[in-house]
């Protein structure tokens, strides 16, 4: 009784694996795989559309396989071992999106997860878990269109940053270093690479910065980019 409360009776039907139960499993997790792509291809992440489309729908079919192995075949056979090695091989597929700037920022993480999140999705609607895969996807949107603005409002109001800037001359950090005195902006860390005399490498700075709360992210990144010399600057 407890499980029947714990799932739709409008599903009792497909969860047996038969030519509709399968035809619609795959096609369900694609559009759970396509909803989920479509918003990492709109903000132009290394794993796209195609990309979660083809991972769900491999996990899948992947449980699928093991419940047709266990149910038709008769093999004598842990129907979770298939699944289980989707969960742990998707991790190569995540860590190919997952780089590391020039500059030691990482980027890519959450795509990753999401590749992470689209095989488990995938997995559950193979299964027959329609319930679970569903809410899963609404879950995965509501994080990455949703959550993603309230983060990026928690790292505009950080108390500390750390600014990467590309300078011509040591007049031009020295106005930047009075900007952040004025700004009432202190310097907790400093690291500076001179320029080595070509055009290409500028000279650069890393500053560890804590801010007031009259100041946020952006407003300190204009105002530096203001200052004559200052060639870039962006947050790490």
């Amino acid at each position: 009784m407890r499980g029947e409360a714990a799932v739709l009776s409008i599903f009792h039907e497909l969860r047996d694996v038969t030519l509709l139960s399968v035809a619609l499993r795959m096609l369900l997790a694609s559009l759970c795989g396509g909803v989920i792509g479509i918003e990492r291809e709109y903000k132009r992440r290394p794993a796209g559309f195609r990309t979660h489309i083809l991972i769900c729908l491999g996990a899948a079919i992947t449980t699928l396989t093991s419940q047709y192995l266990y149910m038709y075949m008769g093999y004598d056979t842990d129907i979770s071992r298939l699944g289980a090695q989707v969960v742990a091989g998707i991790g190569f597929i995540g860590a190919g999106t997952i780089i590391v700037t020039r500059r030691q920022r990482v980027k890519g993480l959450t795509t990753a997860a999401g590749l992470w999140t689209t095989a488990i999705v995938g997995l559950a609607i193979g299964s027959g878990f329609y319930e679970g895969g569903l809410f899963a996807t609404i879950l995965v949107m509501i994080a990455e269109l949703v959550f993603s603005k309230l983060e990026y409002r928690i790292l505009n109001h950080a108390p500390e940053i750390n600014l990467y800037m590309e300078y011509t001359d040591s007049q031009c950090l020295d106005q930047v270093l009075v900007l952040f005195r004025d700004l009432a902006v202190k310097v907790r860390n400093m690291e500076i690479t001179r320029s080595t005399g070509s055009e290409r490498h500028n000279a650069c700075a890393i500053f560890t910065l804590a801010l007031n709360k009259k100041h946020t992210v952006e407003s300190v990144l204009n105002s530096v980019l203001m200052v004559e010399g200052v060639i870039s600057v962006e947050e790490l």
